[in-house]
């Protein structure tokens, strides 16, 4: 019952995005500090997921770790500034895009990569190395692609990426390792309350800037839509081109096109004077959501050879 309730990940998103914009303050309540400490919980659950021998697997294949990783911090950072500007953005929408794209790859990529016969314990793995890699990562990023645009603190998204992302896995990994029978009872929920979570950090964006969403329209939702299924197609070219085999290949076009928008949530709330900073990085978690969710029921009735 539970794993069938995490698995719906998608129908949790969609949902708290539209009461959302139906009835904000159903949502909105879920905000400042708790957004911060929503994400912790996200991260140290995935961390418990997590096992020291999980990142031996790097050493085992390198090359295929490190094309994900790769693919991740140039095609979606990329993508971003470039849709920021094609579809003529206001300045906090374009920064917030930006920000969310450079993002290390989502937790739920692991459930949709299941989902579409994929190499969970690559996902996995990748999602890792992203995730460590992004306490540098993002913040130069941001500053690199968002830097003429608005004031960057690169010092200041380090520190809370740092805070919010690494020190909850590293905790989560050191549970596992130092007392597994108690992380293995939290194991059983935690999956489930990191998608409620996820669903509630979204509703309670949207719901904050619901006038400016609605404002916003079309632009908006097709930079957003643009960057996720950019994402995973140039995800998969990219891979295919390396010659990854097919099931690789289908792992990391859903590990590229699949962000951490509540860390762009978080770190948008938290860095930027805009509140409309976070907004693209709440509809990221709705988009790439229902869009990994098509893309891996395609990929489950094809076959991977």
């Amino acid at each position: 019952m539970l794993e069938g309730a995490t698995r719906a990940f998608p129908l949790w998103v969609v949902a708290a995005s539209v009461v959302a914009l139906i009835e904000p303050r159903w949502l909105t309540w879920f905000s400042g500090p708790l957004l911060t400490w929503g994400l912790g919980v996200v991260m140290l659950g995935m961390g418990l997921t997590l096992q020291v021998e999980d990142f031996a697997r790097v050493a085992q294949a390198p090359g295929t770790v490190a094309t994900g990783v790769v693919l991740q911090y140039t095609v979606m950072p990329l993508l971003g500034w470039a849709l920021g500007y094609a579809c003529d953005l206001p300045t906090p929408f374009a920064v917030g895009l930006v920000l969310v794209a450079c993002c290390p790859g989502g937790t739920a990529s692991n459930v949709v990569t299941f989902l579409a016969r994929g190499d969970v314990p690559l996902s996995v793995t990748m999602t890792a190395v992203s995730t460590l890699l992004a306490a540098v990562m993002t913040p130069l990023l941001t500053e690199m692609l968002a830097g003429s645009r608005v004031e960057v603190s690169v010092v200041g998204l380090l520190v809370s990426t740092l805070q919010v992302v690494i020190l909850p896995v590293v905790i989560g990994v050191a549970l596992t390792r130092l007392a597994p029978r108690a992380a293995a009872r939290v194991q059983v929920v935690a999956p489930l309350i990191a998608v409620i979570t996820v669903a509630l950090i979204v509703g309670s964006i949207l719901g904050a800037g619901r006038d400016d969403v609605l404002g916003a329209g079309a632009r908006l939702l097709g930079a957003v839509v643009g960057l996720h299924a950019g994402g995973f197609a140039l995800g998969y070219i990219g891979a295919r081109l390396v010659r990854r085999p097919e099931t690789a290949a289908r792992t990391i076009a859903i590990e590229v096109g699949m962000q951490n928008s509540g860390l762009g949530v978080v770190l948008a709330r938290q860095h930027f004077a805009s509140p409309l900073v976070a907004i693209p990085c709440a509809m990221s978690s709705l988009t790439h959501s229902v869009l990994g969710s098509l893309l891996a029921a395609w990929w489950r009735r094809a076959p991977t050879a």
